[in-house]
């Protein structure tokens, strides 16, 4: 018998098409950059750049809407990423029914690993 982590237990206790949706969002991240590592931190799917804190994955309770979490969002203007209440992170929410704009995620995510390969935060 295989026992599942709580990273593994995050994707599969959300129904399709939102897992399937947040699977795709894991390996688009995982993809941006060697030094991209993903772990279960604050019991939400975490992705660290270098050890430090990038991103992260989660779905919204009352719209079921998955996003990602910019940690360092502030520093990004992009018309897709939104503030909310957070003072530091932005997210960048999705509909399950349609096509993931990878080209935009991809875009966004260099820009947020830009911050940290450039210094502007520190690693």
């Amino acid at each position: 018998m295989t026992i599942l982590s709580d990273l593994d237990n995050f994707y599969l206790q959300h129904p399709e098409p939102v897992n399937e949706c947040l699977l795709a969002l894991r390996n688009i991240i995982l993809k941006q950059d060697e030094n991209i590592t993903a772990a279960w931190k604050y019991r939400m799917p975490f992705f660290c750049y270098k050890g430090k804190m990038f991103c992260y994955l989660w779905v919204y309770k009352t719209t079921h809407q998955p996003y990602i979490g910019i940690v360092e969002g502030k520093h990004i203007e992009h018309p897709d990423l939104i503030t909310e209440k957070r003072s530091r992170i932005k997210i960048m929410l999705f509909d399950v029914n349609e096509d993931l704009p990878v080209d935009t995620i991809e875009g966004i995510l260099q820009q947020a690993l830009d911050l940290y390969r450039s210094g502007v935060i520190k690693i």
